[in-house]
Formats: structure tokens, C-alpha cells, sequence
């Protein structure tokens, strides 16, 4: 290990520990959920699969561990969390690793408001005891958290950063076609749109911004607004052109939670998904039968938020051990890659 690498490293575990005090200072307890589930749920992502030789089933490698964590406010924890590990398989990029460390969080009687408000003061709280300044360096840019953050909601940050309207499908469809995506390629025109979207906007989401409102159909675990059924109370957290965070206000209704997932059930039957169609957390739903308090909850990516402490443009290179790609059969590395 070089020098700059250690240095990484040590700030990293400096990082962890001030996230933990963080928390348990405000009296979240700290808890351990299932790392197999019996149904990949939490999130929307492609799940590892993994076989149980003694139950004869088959079992996934979590890729968020939020149904769970809303189990324990259910029966009567009011605010917890989790530091630990998600598996996603899919791609590997420089900010993407199938294997990753995350903190979610839940506080019964809170709603995405609240949780703007928590954001802040954890990502200010880590600059001011870990780094001793709240101005940020990361590629060519200098990033405040101490000016006020950016908000936007979901359309206006098309509008506004992005120089398209939701509802301009030609627009929207013409700059499809400019970013080399080919519109029969998507089920519907709103996962076109959420497309471009990503290609348009992200990359002016430099300084800390908080997108809110983000359609109904991209987020089946949060409750909608009551004003515009079709627009969630949530938001996502940009720095560094990364997302950092996402929360949400809980959908706590039993009946709608059970029609969300039907209509996952269905988009994934329809998309020839075979790992994920037909799978309907029922357990998940009895415990909403029996009472989820209104609350609030966010997860922040762990090796995302080092990137940024630490000014490295490579999830890489804040991972000790990350996925590489093995060698051909028979050739045998002398020494471990993965710390650079």
C-alpha cells in the first residue's frame, strides 16, 4: 500500500465510527437484519441467488435491508439502524460495486422532511470532526456542505437543469434518440423519460442538492402525496455528480403496499424477469396489517460517501477488497490486487 492509500483507509474507519456515534448520540439503536432473504425486496435491483442444501429453497443475498428494518419499528422500535453490507448483481463501474456498504435508517413519527434535516447534519457532523472543515475537494470542484443545500423536485430539475419538460414527449423522445437510446426499447415513456433524466440532470448535481418528488411508479415503498397521487414524498441526495442518499415519508397502507407490488409483479413478468415475477413479500404485508407507525427512513452508501470525503473518482479505490475480474484458469496472481 502506498501512503495516500493507507491514508484512505484510516480516514475511512474514521468516517464509519463518526456515522455509528452519530446516530447512537440520538438514540438509534443499532441492529443486525437478515443477509439471505427468502424474497429479494427493498429495492430494485438484479439479486445474487444462492441455494439452502437443508430447507431445499432457494434464498437471496439482500439487496437493501428495508423491509426488515420496518419489521422492528412494527414491533416497536422506534428508531433504528444498520451499518452493513448489500449485494446487487449487476455492473461494475467506477461507482458501482456489487458488493457495498450501506446505513438505513428509520424513525417511527418522522417523515422525508425530517430526514432532509437529519442528512444535513450528518454529512456536516463528519466534516466538522472528521476533516475539521465543511469545504469539500473532489476532481476540479470545491463543494460546500456549510452554503444552503439545493432543492428541486423531479420536474423542475428536468426543466431547469436539464432544458426539457416532463411533458414534451417529442423533446424528450428527440434527446433519447441524441443520447443513443432507442425509445422501443422501454415498456413505457416514463422509464424513457426517467432515462434522459439521468443523462441530463445529473451531471449539474454538484453541490449538495436534494431532488423531491419523483413519480409514483419508480418508488413502490413510499407513500404518495396526497395533492398528486402520481409524485412520492421523497428525495434523493446528489454531491459530486453521486447520488449520496435516498428517503423516503413509508407507505404504511397494507392495501396499497399489496397493489404496488402486484404491479412490480407484473412490469417484471412482462420484462421476462424470471428471477423476480411472481414474488410478493406477503409477510412484509401482514406486518403492515398490523400496524406501521407513519415514519421516515434513508440509506446512505458508505463507499460513496469516502469517494467524496476523500476526493477519489473511483469506488475502487475506497474498497479494500473490491470485485475484480478473475484471471484465466490456471494463471495464479502473487499478491492480492485490491488495495491500490
Amino acid at each position: 500500500m502506498s501512503d495516500a492509500s493507507l491514508a484512505t483507509f484510516l480516514l475511512r474507519s474514521r468516517l464509519v465510527a463518526g456515522v455509528r456515534r452519530f446516530f447512537t448520540d440520538r438514540d438509534f439503536l443499532e441492529v443486525e437484519t437478515p443477509m439471505m432473504h427468502p424474497i429479494p425486496g427493498g429495492a430494485t435491483a438484479r439479486p445474487f441467488v444462492t441455494h439452502h442444501n437443508a430447507l431445499d429453497s432457494d434464498l437471496y443475498l439482500r439487496i437493501a435491508p428495508e423491509l426488515y428494518l420496518k419489521r422492528l419499528l412494527v414491533g416497536g422500535m422506534e428508531k433504528v439502524f444498520e451499518l452493513n453490507r448489500n449485494f446487487r448483481n449487476e455492473g461494475v463501474s467506477p461507482r458501482h460495486n456489487p458488493e457495498f456498504t450501506m446505513i438505513e435508517w428509520y424513525q417511527a413519527y418522522a417523515d422525508h422532511h425530517a430526514m432532509m434535516t437529519l442528512s444535513e447534519e450528518l454529512f456536516r457532523h463528519l466534516a466538522d470532526s472528521v476533516l475539521g472543515t465543511r469545504v469539500l475537494r473532489f476532481a476540479e470542484h470545491v463543494i460546500d456542505l456549510g452554503q444552503p443545500w439545493r432543492r428541486f423536485t423531479y420536474d423542475q430539475a428536468l426543466e431547469q437543469l436539464g432544458g426539457l419538460r416532463v411533458d414534451d414527449r417529442a423533446a424528450v423522445t428527440a434527446k433519447a434518440r441524441e443520447l443513443g437510446l432507442d425509445p422501443a426499447d422501454f415498456p413505457t415513456y416514463d422509464r424513457l423519460l426517467n432515462q434522459v433524466w439521468e443523462a441530463v440532470v445529473e451531471p449539474h448535481l454538484i453541490q449538495p442538492t436534494f431532488i423531491t418528488d419523483q413519480p409514483t411508479w419508480l418508488t413502490p415503498l413510499c407513500k404518495a402525496r396526497p395533492d398528486d397521487p402520481t409524485r412520492t414524498m421523497r428525495f434523493e441526495l446528489f454531491m459530486a455528480r453521486m447520488e449520496l442518499g435516498n428517503a423516503y415519508t413509508e407507505l404504511n397502507d397494507p392495501d396499497i403496499q399489496r397493489q404496488r407490488f402486484r404491479e412490480q409483479v407484473a412490469e417484471a413478468a412482462t420484462a421476462k424477469d424470471d428471477e423476480v415475477s411472481g414474488l410478493i413479500d406477503e409477510d412484509y404485508c401482514t406486518a403492515l396489517d398490523h400496524g406501521l407507525p407513519a415514519c421516515g427512513g434513508q440509506g446512505v452508501g458508505i463507499d460513496r460517501l469516502v469517494m467524496l470525503f476523500t476526493g477519489q473518482a473511483n469506488i475502487r479505490d475506497v474498497v479494500l477488497f473490491p470485485a475484480l475480474r478473475q484471471e484465466s484458469p490456471g494463471v495464479r496472481k502473487s499478491a492480492s490486487p485490491g488495495v491500490h
